[in-house]
């Protein structure tokens, strides 16, 4: 047996005062005049005797309550087989503040409990030590170790978050804060529910004391809005735009009946009911018809309690009413057709000849058009390959005395499949992809009487398949008429026939032509998310870059108004939001003070599947210890005996009670 506080032991100097009080209070004599004392010789002996028996129990029972109070004082225990932690030590809180911690347990929110138990673990350790409390939010404050005042203010202002962690990042995140302080011994508790999706601990680092404070919830089913998404790479104006919609089911039996409702454009309706099976989940269709061009939102919502947070889906869409076409040409000859086409109302056209074009403004356009062209030189192979990689479309038409060294140059850099030898004979296209974006949904009846492409003369194309080649309009020997590639985040539309009327009568095909122009202008390869995760996505990126380095973004929404990080990147620029978004919803991006974007933010689903981890299994991880949090008394025993050995510090104050218990008997009933 050891004792924490040893000093304390000069207080047993305390057993004089009982030894005192028995010499001068027990030893006093009192005259007893009797008549005749002959026959009380006899009994006299006999109750002296007694009363020296009574006085001497009485003293040692005083002096044993004395000294086990003394003792009960200087904190004895029993060593742990490893030893005493002794010296200063670096305690690391983590408090799982997730939305499923806003379940109820047994007497309160886990989250209230997780702080109760947090705030006893604090008060469990000295002054001297340092503490480290984290939270979900992994906010950059929390990354230093703080004292024990201040951790348990810390504590205080924890509340219920939308970010949700594994636990072995937030393992990784405690073991970070330890670096910034040298302490003796560094101790890690984790206070969770301990879904099974985020718990993913293993072989922690054995140089740590991790220690696992599991809390239970009543379980609740629960249903969620997993994901949507549209089914076409952009959402097109003025069309049935298809919508698709997944809902999970977390619960473990059949739910009917579950409605499902859209809200666009201030309305709200309903789109159908689903049946979802334990467990699993059902994919819905659902059809937005966009009216309005520019940035649009809209809200997918089911009906389900208690559990609500995931009962929400935003989106936000963005459509082209008007595509920006740049026409780069040989000369100031350019094509009728090609002129005529561009001028329709869907179109926002600039045509410009070679020797004029604009490098820096190429990447304010949707799509950029290449005719006429003999040569590619360098810088506008280099301009183009740019404008491509970073999300733009180029359409190539070579015209019929091109220079194919050039034009295979600037293919190759790309890369994509390379221009043979131009052939003088007629062909016919006969296939058409309309499993493609480009001619997706365009016709209504394909099989019928469609005028199909000719032309007198075409450059053959290679098909290396590394190249990932994809027909478009193919001749009837199979060969390729056009092609598009995905280059970067951009996509490259390659046509083996030259443009020229005389060649090629593509563009007298207004059918095929124009609605092809239009398609084009709008597939850019780069598909922004029509949502983004609270939590999980802290970059997002918009096409609005400002020239001046003055201007300041601003994302405003339902979590309040606040600047984000910004920087360039190429044509876009990368807006850092640093856990700055805290509630669901569409934010808008406003740059002085007009809103130009909207972008949608969901709750992390994680949380949605409120099934936990078994304690069997929390306690088969190797080098974790299992602390139990239903009772505040054992846990804080098994935390100071763990740290400090095992506390005997109790049994003596019952012992003192028992001793002093003794005495008042022993006064009470033994009369002399």
């Amino acid at each position: 047996m050891a004792f924490l506080y040893p000093s304390f032991l000069w207080a047993l100097a305390l057993i004089a005062i009982p030894v005192i009080i028995h010499l001068f209070y027990f030893r006093r004599f009192r005259k007893v005049y009797f008549s005749n004392v002959r026959f009380l010789r006899e009994v006299k002996e006999e109750t002296s005797m007694r009363s020296r028996l009574r006085n001497l129990l009485i003293l040692l029972m005083r002096c044993l309550a004395v000294a086990a109070l003394v003792l009960a004082f200087a904190q004895p225990y029993l060593p742990v087989q490893d030893g005493v932690l002794r010296g200063r030590k670096a305690v690391s809180i983590y408090v799982d503040n997730s939305f499923s911690m806003g379940a109820e347990g047994d007497r309160a929110p886990l989250l209230q409990v997780a702080k109760d138990r947090a705030r006893d673990l604090v008060g469990a350790y000295g002054p001297e030590d340092r503490f480290q409390v984290l939270t979900n939010a992994f906010s950059g404050g929390t990354q230093r170790l703080v004292g024990q005042q201040e951790a348990l203010d810390a504590l205080e202002a924890i509340r219920i978050g939308p970010e949700s962690r594994p636990l072995s990042r937030v393992l990784d995140r405690q073991v970070s804060a330890f670096g910034t302080e040298t302490l003796d011994h560094r101790l890690v508790y984790q206070i969770s529910d301990f879904q099974r999706n985020v718990t993913d601990l293993e072989n922690p680092d054995t140089s740590l004391s991790v220690n696992l404070v599991p809390l239970q919830a009543v379980q609740e089913r629960n249903l969620a809005i997993d994901s949507a998404w549209f089914d076409a790479p952009v959402p097109q104006l003025n069309q049935n735009n298809l919508l698709l919609v997944r809902v999970r089911n977390f619960s473990d039996q059949t739910l009917d009946n579950v409605r499902l409702s859209l809200t666009y454009d201030g309305q709200t309706k309903p789109v159908g009911t689903l049946s979802l099976p334990p467990r699993g989940s059902v994919i819905d269709s659902v059809f937005l018809n966009i009216t309005q061009g520019g940035s649009g939102t809209a809200r997918l919502t089911i009906t389900d309690y208690p559990v609500e947070f995931d009962d929400d889906y935003f989106l936000a869409f963005r459509t082209t009413d008007r595509v920006r076409v740049l026409n780069i040409n040989g000369d100031e000859a350019f094509d009728r057709n090609l002129s005529a086409a561009l001028r329709l109302g869907v179109f926002e056209p600039t045509q410009v000849p070679a020797q004029r074009i604009d490098y820096g403004g190429l990447s304010g356009y949707d799509l950029v058009v290449l005719t006429d062209m003999d040569a590619i030189g360098s810088g506008l192979a280099e301009q183009l390959r740019q404008y491509v990689r970073d999300g733009g479309n180029l359409l190539v038409f070579p015209p019929r005395n091109a220079d194919p060294g050039s034009y295979n140059a600037f293919l190759q850099s790309l890369p994509a499949d390379e221009l043979l030898a131009y052939q003088e004979q007629s062909r016919e296209v006969s296939g058409l992809n309309d499993e493609a974006f480009i001619f997706g949904g365009v016709f209504e009846n394909r099989r019928s009487a469609l005028n199909l492409p000719t032309t007198a003369g075409n450059f053959p194309l290679t098909r290396y398949g590394a190249r990932a080649q994809e027909a478009l309009l193919t001749y009837r020997d199979g060969s390729t008429a056009l092609a598009k590639y995905s280059v970067g985040e951009g996509n490259l539309y390659l046509s083996a026939a030259p443009l020229a009327t005389g060649i090629n009568n593509l563009s007298l095909n207004a059918e095929v032509f124009i609605p092809m122009l239009y398609k084009m202008g709008i597939s850019s390869g780069r598909r922004r998310p029509a949502a983004y995760t609270i939590g999980r996505d802290e970059v997002i990126e918009t096409g609005r870059r400002q020239s001046s380095g003055e201007i300041v973004y601003k994302l405003r929404g339902p979590g309040g108004e606040f600047i984000p990080e910004q920087r360039a990147i190429g044509n876009r620029v990368a807006l850092g939001l640093g856990g700055q978004v805290p509630e669901a919803g569409i934010y808008e991006l406003v740059i002085n003070d007009e809103v130009v974007e909207s972008f949608a933010f969901n709750y992390d689903r994680t949380e949605s599947d409120l099934s936990y981890t078994p304690l069997d299994k929390l306690e088969n991880i190797a080098n974790t210890s299992v602390l139990d949090a239903d009772s505040q008394a054992a846990l804080l025993e098994e935390v100071r005996s763990r740290n400090e050995g095992r506390p005997l510090w109790r049994y003596f104050i019952w012992a003192a009670l028992l001793f002093l218990l003794a005495e008042v008997l022993l006064l009470r009933f033994w009369k002399v």
